[in-house]
């Protein structure tokens, strides 16, 4: 039987209740509130929501799990290129949480792979948007012209990072804004990326199924770190995919105030 949660006392169960065998693979509770209180409780025990329109708030913890793991990045040529174009392109910046609650709004619009973030439904933009305010939640942006091109955002406890949706509206600027962070998580000892379910764009990157067991060995790992206390941007992160910093690279265009 799925667990149903009565309150914000109601703790979610542990992962181990849920994945394959059960009346639904990896669901492992539903019902509840989507506060940034139960989103830690959820995050920390390798659960995360996911669920549509009209749904109650689904709770989930597949197995296997999809990661992208920093150090087995595939940095394709074409994708080198493209960086290499961004880099050298006045105006154009990587940003981070400049914009996120734009950014999981744009996630929740924007088409990809001829579909929508639907998914994403009001109450996970305010929700997430709240948790950001708290440090917990954060985005990674490309920037064109004073325009956002493209980005993701995501959760971060301790050396994890827990990646949710992305989205873009020039070609690679989704990709371009992963780079960016395959490229910090290297700089700050974050060795997982948390993908949570299996697409063949995560997997033409480098992404790949674990084991729930191993997952959740590596998220207590990483929680038993301290948090990344810097979440800035700067050019000379690119070094850590091989990417040097052109010479004359222009800097970070002014940070768009806008919410």
């Amino acid at each position: 039987m799925i667990r149903w949660l009565r309150g914000p006392h109601d703790p979610l169960p542990e992962p181990a209740r849920g994945g394959p065998g059960g009346e639904v693979p990896g669901l492992v509770a539903a019902g509840g509130e989507l506060t940034p209180a139960r989103l830690d409780e959820a995050y920390r025990k390798g659960i995360f929501p996911w669920f549509s329109e009209g749904q109650p708030i689904l709770w989930w913890s597949p197995d296997p799990r999809m990661v992208l793991l920093p150090t087995e990045f595939n940095l394709a040529r074409s994708l080198r290129k493209s960086i290499r174009r961004f880099l050298a392109t006045p105006g154009a910046t990587i940003r981070i949480d400049s914009a996120t609650r734009r950014v999981i709004t744009s996630c929740a619009t924007v088409a990809r792979d001829g579909e929508t973030g639907t998914w994403i439904v009001a109450e996970m933009i305010d929700a997430y948007a709240a948790w950001h305010a708290l440090g917990r939640v954060h985005s990674f942006e490309t920037w064109i012209d004073g325009e956002l091109a493209g980005g993701l955002y995501g959760v971060a406890i301790g050396r994890m990072f827990f990646g949710e949706s992305m989205f873009a509206r020039r070609t690679d600027a989704s990709k371009i804004a992963l780079a960016a962070l395959v490229a910090f998580c290297r700089a700050h000892a974050i060795e997982t990326i948390d993908c949570q379910q299996k697409t063949p764009h995560l997997a033409s990157l480098g992404g790949r199924e674990i084991a729930r067991g191993e997952f959740q060995r590596r998220l207590h790992d990483a929680l038993a770190m301290s948090d990344v206390a810097d979440w800035s941007y700067d050019l000379r992160l690119w070094e850590e995919l091989g990417l040097g910093v052109p010479a004359g690279a222009f800097p970070p265009a002014p940070e768009d105030s806008r919410p």
